[in-house]
């Protein structure tokens, strides 16, 4: 286990907090990039996932019939509280928590950066993230599937280069960008297309990937 990502993780968490804690009513309700999902939506995620352990998760997902969206939205439903402030209030709660469903850990950077940037970008907020926590973040979803959530099967098409970081993974055309857009294009998030260029680019486009 490689227990050094907590620091990061709880630095994110930490920084997600001060920033949600200057927003107002309309800005919790703003949707996010997880389609379906308002800003408070996401952070109540976060709080859902930060409370997960190993037996809970696998818990809730027989009681879900291994469905993970529905599962997802269970904990949503669950931890958004009857106002903004008390999922902000909740999300400082779980701040320091250490648990993990059964996954990697860099799983918990992966949520922490990629949802920080569903919750900052439609809102204008900018976060200069640690380039080690990018960078663990873009090479878990480099090697986990694509039923995982990762792009397990689009790197084995395509080469990503960061222009900001010594990193360079996958194999085939090459898409070029900054690490947080590659990571982003690869977590489904396509408004980050527009920042990567190179002949592989397409392919990060193609819908189902």
């Amino acid at each position: 286990m490689k227990n050094d990502v907590w620091p990061m993780v709880h630095a994110e968490r930490a920084a997600l907090i001060e920033d949600l804690a200057g927003l107002d009513d309309e800005q919790w309700g703003q949707p996010s990039l997880c389609e379906g999902w308002t800003v408070r939506d996401v952070a109540a995620h976060l709080v859902d996932t930060a409370r997960t352990t190993r037996l809970g998760f696998v818990t809730g997902l027989v009681r879900e019939r291994f469905d993970f969206d529905r599962q997802n939205a269970r904990g949503v439903e669950r931890e958004r509280g009857a106002s903004p402030q008390e999922t902000l209030q909740r999300l400082r709660q779980v701040a320091l928590r250490t648990s993990a469903p059964p996954a990697p850990l860099d799983t918990r950077l992966v949520e922490e950066v990629v949802h920080g940037e569903d919750i900052r970008r439609p809102l204008g907020l900018t976060r200069s993230y640690p380039a080690e926590a990018v960078a663990r973040s873009l090479r878990l979803q480099a090697r986990t599937p694509a039923s995982f959530g990762g792009a397990k099967e689009l790197t084995a098409r395509v080469r990503l280069t960061a222009v900001d970081a010594d990193l360079s993974v996958g194999d085939g055309p090459e898409v070029r960008g900054p690490a947080l857009s590659l990571l982003l294009a690869v977590s489904g998030r396509r408004v980050a297309l527009e920042e990567l260029e190179g002949p592989g680019t397409a392919a990060l486009a193609t819908p189902g990937r």
